[in-house]
């Protein structure tokens, strides 16, 4: 059963509302070196919290977090709500507006193991241990994971429809996306919420390292106010999507590599051991390419460009010990294949190699590797979101940056407090029976 709970968010004082474009944020995995520079300017963006500066950048962000609710510039909403999260947003090429409809409440921060949370991508440890240093530090969680719940019904969405045509905010992202956030106090329709998720089992969409931390750190703080019912070290920050009649749109990353040791020709020889290999003719024209084959990618070299295909009667050779659901993946294949058999990377080194990159630009995939920086890039297509629930239902994990689900989550719109005393709410009142 999962347990979810509303919250007393934190938020920007109405004084900021205003100019809340400067003081939000994109998630810490996914800011560029460029974009922290230029938000590290304004003293207020969120991105203080989230990736701090200094020489001990958790302790900097306690700092600012406590001069910041000091100041005003931070406050607590009074009572608990389930915060209605709209994102409008256009693909490119595409004329139609989109609207991915979620909410945003708190979980228990359930461990793998118990199977309430199911995550499709592995962690890095490193990554993790900053995450858990910060939330001790700090105990303020700056930017919601993304989880995904299956509801055919669609039941919530009616309560989340009505709520967000009275917004708090509205404001245009990084991304070019409207982000629409609304709040729902109504004792008796957040019961309904608590009541259908409940049931549940969350697929972790984004947010694996973040999540991480928190489940660490829960079980750091498991002997703390033994005597309570509800511990705010237990909780985490999450916004909902339903999997069903949702805009779940998730977008390729694509693959660049760095300090080949073999020739163009040498590559191409031992790919077509494994591919068929057939070549084309400017490598610009595979962004619109639409690789209607099965188990197919885009090889892009300096001066050429190939599409190759897995041969099939190898299929047998790729990790026979996963899942078949696993196995069919094409990024399965992909890394097994090319970084594993031909490069000699074993896939715990991929996570952290220096020679791979990951990139979802792709005219930059094309501009490192003409300019000699890269050697080949590899362009890839996007999984779809039947797969990626079918892996996490099977327990096995994906190769990292399988999945980029758009448009992501903003970091800033509220912040949620696990300090005990400013966790702590009538959440018995949610549990009632109306």
């Amino acid at each position: 059963m999962a347990e979810v709970l509303p919250l007393r968010a934190w938020r920007y004082s109405e004084e900021w509302t205003n100019t809340l474009e400067d003081l939000v944020a994109p998630l810490f995995d996914v800011v560029s070196e460029k974009q922290r520079e230029m938000l590290y300017h304004h003293p207020f963006n969120s991105i203080h919290l989230s990736v701090p500066q200094g020489d001990n950048p958790p302790v900097q962000a306690q700092k600012t977090l406590e001069k910041w609710k000091n100041e005003g510039i931070l406050k607590q909403d009074d009572l608990p709500g389930i915060y209605v999260y709209y994102q409008y947003f256009r693909l490119p090429g595409e004329g139609e507006m989109r609207c991915r409809k979620g909410f945003i409440a708190q979980i228990k921060a359930y461990d793998w193991s118990e199977n309430q949370i199911l995550r499709h991508e592995s962690t890095i440890v490193s990554a993790v241990t900053d995450r858990i240093d910060l939330l001790a530090a700090t105990q303020i969680q700056a930017s919601p994971t993304h989880g995904l719940y299956e509801d055919e019904s669609q039941e919530l969405e009616k309560y989340m429809d009505a709520a967000i045509a009275s917004p708090l905010y509205e404001v245009e992202d990084y991304q070019g996306v409207r982000e629409v956030l609304a709040v729902i106090h109504d004792a008796r329709i957040i019961s309904r919420f608590l009541e259908i998720m409940k049931s549940k089992q969350v697929i972790l969409a984004d947010g694996h390292h973040r999540l991480e931390g928190a489940i660490e750190y829960r079980k750091q703080q498991k002997d703390s106010f033994p005597e309570l019912t509800w511990k705010g070290s237990d909780f985490h920050l999450m916004y909902f999507t339903n999997a069903h009649g949702n805009d779940l749109k998730i977008l390729p990353t694509h693959r660049l590599y760095y300090g080949l040791d073999l020739s163009d020709e040498e590559l191409l020889e031992k790919l077509s051991q494994w591919f068929d290999m057939r070549p084309f003719g400017d490598a610009e024209e595979l962004a619109t390419y639409t690789f209607q084959r099965k188990w197919s990618f885009g090889l892009v070299l300096k001066d050429q460009a190939w599409i190759i295909k897995f041969k099939p009667e190898l299929w047998s050779q790729i990790k026979p010990e996963l899942p078949v659901s696993l196995r069919n993946l094409e990024l399965v294949i992909l890394h097994e294949v090319l970084f594993h058999q031909i490069l000699g990377i074993t896939s715990e080194d991929q996570r952290k190699s220096k020679n791979l990159a990951f990139e979802r630009n792709f005219s930059r995939c094309i501009r490192e590797v003409r300019e000699g920086k890269a050697d080949f890039a590899v362009i890839t297509r996007e999984i779809d979101l039947e797969q990626v629930l079918e892996v996490c239902k099977s327990g096995a994990v994906m190769p990292q940056k399988s999945t980029y689900f758009y448009p992501k989550a903003l970091g800033g719109l509220l912040f949620a407090s696990i300090r005990q005393e400013e966790f702590e709410s009538n959440y018995e009142a949610f549990f009632e029976k109306y």
